[in-house]
């Protein structure tokens, strides 16, 4: 625990199964977590995979939470959620039942073998940047120092 509170930008994903059923699961596992409290969450989008695996479409939303779990430990709390969730790794960029990706976790720049934040293609992705920019359009990010909403017109 970083003891600090946070808000961090969660993106969440669902392209196998009862899709509706997994993001509003996770979005519930998440919500249940002691030191995880969901603030705002974006309307869920379908979107085509960004993958050359042919899979089904996904459906796309991105939550605001407020936390006092330091980076680290907010990503093992997500893949926990994950795991849960019936969440198998395996294969890279392959089909899943649900997928917490960590946007943003207040202003940390992050750069390790194990987690990279902001993550490396949220400015390239809209299936990130359109849920960001509905809940958080002001949010600069910390390396581009841009907007959430000037990048999700570039997209």
């Amino acid at each position: 625990m970083s003891g600090e509170t946070v808000i961090a930008y969660l993106g969440l994903g669902s392209n196998e199964g009862d899709r509706h059923a997994y993001m509003r699961d996770a979005v519930g596992w998440l919500t249940n977590h002691e030191d995880i409290e969901v603030q705002l969450k974006s309307s869920v989008i379908e979107t085509a995979p960004v993958s050359h695996i042919k899979q089904g479409e996904f459906l796309n939303q991105v939550i605001a939470v407020k936390t006092v779990l330091g980076p680290f430990d907010l990503l093992q709390a997500c893949l926990e959620a994950e795991i849960s969730l019936g969440r198998v790794r395996e294969e890279r960029w392959g089909p899943r039942t649900i997928d917490i990706d960590i946007l943003f976790y207040g202003e940390a720049i992050i750069d390790t073998n194990g987690l990279t934040i902001p993550h490396p293609e949220v400015h390239k992705r809209s299936f990130m940047l359109i849920p960001l920019a509905e809940i958080a359009p002001d949010y600069a990010h910390p390396i581009f120092k841009s907007t959430i909403a000037a990048m999700s017109q570039l997209v």
